[in-house]
């Protein structure tokens, strides 16, 4: 306890906070949601209490943090967040409570919750202690691997091309743990909570991008490859960082990570005449020590340098390491258009952007339904606008290409149920 004081001591600056609930079978907003926030291991002193709205979103707040510098310094040993817990309850919804959400100074934490409805009245809680993040925690070191597997064993390769899946499936344990959790992640969502988990969001955007790139393309190495399939598992991955990446159900994202994320899905990194993702390892650079893989300490000042997420990548992985892009994302209505659309764009692909807006605004009350015509007018626009500031884009009144699959994505979630039901 005295040690959870001293921590609230030190916490001279301000993380902001919002919190996004959803219901987990129909994906649509939780309103009149209660949140009730405290300290992580002072329980009985509420700091705020909030309500989610008809989008199922809080407001933003400020909570008090540690000094940003603690974030930014390799050699600081403090931690460099501050840990509160959040108690949820709704109307016909399972309680949920999450001890262990990590706000940053100067940086905005995003705190998305699922909440089951309840049984006959039968409510259960969901209970979620989020562990150290993996800067400051001690977790076994990466067990090295073959960047590139081997393509002539039978069956190895299932794929013929790169694809950007919808869901993963992310075994929560070492691959050997049968005990372990299995659950069905979207893909994005699994790239969001591992860099989340991973490196702290106060560092450089290029540096994060870096980052990202090479979490997604092992991420891909795995899908494409079958790697556990392969051997007998039912998962895509672990959340293991012995063999794969630290993912947490359930722990709080950061925007700068989001959004960076939303610019970046359909990438992954390649070598010349090797058609696989590339199994891009990596390791802190300060526990533990990883020659010729990224180190994410060390990428953290080159961004400090300047340097591109490409040059960063390329500085540890070897000049022949390229960005590509996949061809083919699932679970998506139609792909993305190739330019943006905006006022004054017409055609097929504007309304069918305003079709799925109108399924969207069915569960979101706060986004204006629009007339479907192919004309992109100042109401499109307005509801495009909308769409962006509740989904955490930023706000243009452009579809850009995050705008365009952040529809597509939260269309599919709220329609797939509508068709079942």
């Amino acid at each position: 306890m005295s040690e959870i004081r001293a921590m609230q001591d030190e916490a001279s600056e301000k993380g902001k906070l919002q919190i996004n609930i959803v219901s987990s079978v129909t994906s649509y907003p939780v309103t009149n949601a209660v949140i009730s926030i405290s300290y992580t291991g002072v329980p009985e002193s509420t700091l705020e209490r909030l309500t989610t709205d008809s989008s199922g979103q809080t407001e933003t707040i400020e909570l008090n943090a540690p000094p940003e510098e603690w974030s930014l310094d390799r050699n600081n040993e403090r931690q460099p967040y501050s840990e509160y817990t959040l108690d949820i309850s709704a109307p016909g919804f399972e309680p949920v409570s999450i001890a262990g959400t990590e706000i940053l100074a100067n940086t905005k934490a995003i705190q998305n919750v699922r909440m089951r409805p309840s049984d006959n009245g039968q409510e259960e809680e969901e209970v979620f202690v989020i562990p150290a993040h993996t800067l400051y925690g001690d977790y076994p070191p990466k067990i090295a691997e073959e960047e590139i597997k081997p393509v002539n064993e039978s069956g190895e390769i299932v794929l013929s091309r790169v694809v950007i899946p919808e869901y993963i499936v992310v075994h929560d344990g070492s691959p050997r743990d049968s005990t372990a959790t299995n659950y069905y992640v979207k893909y994005k969502d699994y790239i969001k909570n591992v860099a989340s988990s991973e490196i702290y969001a106060t560092w450089p955007a290029n540096t994060i991008r870096a980052n990202v790139l090479a979490i997604m393309s092992f991420t891909l190495n795995r899908v494409y490859t079958e790697w556990y399939r392969n051997k007998g598992y039912d998962f895509t991955i672990t959340s293991s960082t012995a063999f794969d990446h630290k993912w947490i159900p359930e722990r709080n994202i950061y925007e700068s990570i989001s959004v960076i994320v939303d610019e970046l899905f359909s990438n992954y990194l390649s070598r010349p005449n090797v058609r696989q993702p590339i199994l891009t390892q990596y390791c802190d650079g300060k526990r533990v020590t990883c020659p010729n893989w990224m180190t994410q300490w060390g990428a953290k000042e080159l961004g400090d340098q300047g340097f591109s997420p490409i040059e960063i990548l390329r500085y540890y992985y070897g000049d022949d390491m390229y960005i590509n892009t996949a061809q083919e994302i699932s679970g998506i209505p139609a792909s993305w258009p190739g330019s943006n659309l905006e006022q004054g764009s017409r055609g097929e692909k504007v309304r069918q952007m305003q079709e799925e807006i109108n399924v969207i605004a069915g569960a979101y009350p706060a986004i204006p339904r629009i007339n479907p015509d192919g004309i992109y007018g100042p109401a499109t626009a307005a509801a495009v606008e909308k769409i962006q500031s509740v989904f955490g884009l930023p706000v243009t009144g452009v579809v850009d290409y995050k705008t365009w699959y952040k529809i597509s994505e939260i269309y599919v979630g709220v329609s797939r149920i509508a068709e079942l039901t």
